[in-house]
């Protein structure tokens, strides 16, 4: 059973980066396309970044390109999202979610497993 945690949110001054994590406390995330998704109050959940198993396949919104990065690292069963250049609309709760194909997570509902959520805030 995979089981998500995210780590790595907190406070930053616009401008600023942060690093994100997701791990895995139950099963390998190797077999699993994964994304990012965010949800700021009274917005709709939105995708951030999704790459796919192999990581050879990567989507990144329009809205972060250049300045957010997903990557992964299977051998540690974890994803990262590398921010920078973090902007006060880029406050949010980021997910990490994992699904059985790149096509599937990058859809408005996500994948199969989804972590609890890492709060960003940005102050300007």
């Amino acid at each position: 059973q995979v089981r998500l945690v995210e780590s790595g949110g907190g406070w930053v001054q616009a401008g600023g980066s942060l690093r994100l994590s997701c791990e895995s406390s139950g099963g390998t995330l190797a077999a699993y396309a994964m994304a990012w998704f965010r949800q700021a109050p009274g917005k709709e959940r939105e995708l951030v970044a999704a790459m796919s198993a192999s990581g050879r396949m990567t989507d990144h919104a329009d809205s972060v390109r250049d300045r957010f990065t997903m990557s992964r690292d299977n051998s540690k069963s974890a994803v990262y999202l590398q921010m920078n250049k973090i902007q006060p609309e880029d406050a949010a709760v980021y997910y990490c979610t994992a699904g059985s194909s790149f096509a599937d997570v990058r859809r408005s509902r996500g994948g199969d497993y989804w972590g609890q959520g890492t709060q960003v805030t940005v102050s300007s």
